[in-house]
């Protein structure tokens, strides 16, 4: 492969703000470090939204619209949005950006799991607001839900909106969900598989792991997809790395890591871009401008967004 596609996960639904300092909050820091991932050339952001006042996760389609606006007057960067939303929010909540700005590309959560973050309350003690406890304590007894039928529903959604589906896979089971929605024509080959590594609940971030994923999407799916490698914490760099050494595309950001290097707190997502693409490099790797990701994609191009 000549060349990989770096997705930037702007700022996630997952840390909170007592965790980093340089985790943005506001739509205008969203975008910000948006073009600031895509100027050190990121092809990709994903994005999810925060409350402004609190930075508490939210499905706010009015602040979508105002970030995915401000992040298109900047730059041509390839935007992809979240219908993971966070933890209790209902599907119409989740897919509501999809059916608002028709994006070129949106996440697609491939199948129901445990999704635990709860353990860090076991590190941090004082939080900044009240929500953050509340929020990650609620996870131990949370099921991210991503059935059969809403898989269904999400998919004709994006059918409706020529989105193109990122399928979030945290699991071996869900490829054979995303097998069977090609199978039932619900979805078009080639498809996107982001595997997610290293979440409580889902797969751990380890070779076996990653080779297995990817032997397994061979046999259910043929040669028809391309994939990427996105690991959470200290798991980051080292399994993107092993995702450009098989051939594959990397996502890093502050979504899933707040660290440039043990011990070192990355300061922005551009700096996370900036080493993923030295590492690359160093493999001979170059990597994919917006539009050149567009066509390794397939997708429609910015102009047949609606924001």
């Amino acid at each position: 492969m000549s060349k990989f596609i770096v997705t930037a996960a702007i700022t996630g639904s997952i840390h909170t703000p007592t965790m980093s300092s340089s985790l943005p909050i506001t739509p205008d820091e969203i975008a910000d470090e948006a073009q600031r991932a895509c100027d050190a050339g990121a092809a990709v952001v994903h994005i999810h939204v925060r409350n402004p006042q609190t930075g508490q996760p939210t499905a706010d389609v009015n602040l979508f619209g105002d970030v995915l606006s401000k992040i298109k007057s900047r730059c041509n960067v390839v935007v992809c949005t979240t219908t993971g939303g966070g933890f209790g929010q209902t599907t119409e909540q989740r897919v509501a950006v999809v059916n608002a700005y028709s994006p070129e590309l949106a996440s697609l959560n491939a199948g129901s799991m445990n999704f635990a973050l709860f353990p860090v309350l076991d590190k941090i003690k004082e939080f900044k607001y009240d929500w953050e406890p509340q929020y990650l304590g609620m996870s131990e007894d949370f099921i991210f839900p991503n059935t059969f039928k809403t898989l269904k529903e999400f998919s004709q959604y994006f059918a409706e909106q020529n989105t193109k589906p990122e399928f979030e896979v945290y699991d071996a089971g869900m490829l054979n969900n995303v097998a069977f929605l090609i199978s039932r024509g619900y979805v078009n080959a080639p498809v996107y598989l982001q595997f997610v590594l290293g979440i409580l609940g889902g797969m751990q971030a380890t070779m076996n792991n990653l080779l297995f994923l990817y032997n397994s999407a061979r046999e259910l799916i043929g040669d028809n997809f391309q994939w990427s490698v996105c690991a959470a914490g200290r798991h980051q760099f080292r399994m993107c790395n092993a995702s450009l050494l098989m051939g594959g595309h990397t996502r890093v950001g502050l979504e899933d890591n707040l660290y440039l290097e043990k011990g070192r707190m990355a300061e922005s997502n551009a700096q996370q871009v900036e080493k993923i693409i030295r590492i690359a490099r160093e493999h001979g790797i170059e990597p994919a401008t917006p539009d050149e990701a567009r066509e390794i994609l397939n997708l429609k191009g910015l102009d047949k967004v609606k924001f």
